[in-house]
């Protein structure tokens, strides 16, 4: 459960993170944009005038999206502080669970080969399948029998 809930809340963020960048992006542009009448009736104005309402209403686009961006890598920093506090100590699979794992895998490789088949070679080594790094945890349901060749990927 633990496995699942470090997944989708990275996909959530990486999902959320997207969607503001496209949100900043889009504001930037329009805001970028001739505003059509409304500057045509002013007159001749000087090159400060034109930048800094250039940059004042670039400005005002950015600062929803550029808050919740904010926002969002603060929440990111958070949850990967805490999933790294909840990390095993304890890195390498023991002897017994190596053993447990290779046997339910039947000594073959557990990977994907590509277009959902399972790779053919046999398993050599046992790795974690949700990453130790990103906060996997070092049992049995994380075990994956893995040939170097699909490990190293």
């Amino acid at each position: 459960m633990e496995l699942k809930r470090v997944y989708w809340s990275g996909q959530a963020l990486r999902l959320a993170y997207s969607a503001v960048i496209v949100w900043l992006a889009v504001s930037v542009v329009l805001s970028l944009m001739p505003k059509g009448k409304a500057d045509a009736g002013k007159g001749a104005s000087t090159v400060t005038e034109v930048f800094r309402g250039l940059v004042d209403s670039v400005l005002t686009a950015v600062a929803p999206p550029g808050l919740i961006l904010a926002v969002l890598t603060i929440v990111a920093i958070v949850i990967h502080a805490r999933d790294v506090r909840r990390r095993d100590q304890v890195r390498r699979f023991s002897r017994q669970q190596r053993r447990e794992g290779m046997a339910r895998a039947g000594g073959q490789c557990e990977m994907e080969a590509g277009l959902g088949r399972r790779c053919p070679r046999p398993a050599e080594l046992g790795d974690h399948f949700f990453p130790w790094s990103k906060g996997g945890s070092t049992n049995l349901q994380n075990f994956v029998a893995a040939c170097a060749r699909c490990n190293r990927a």
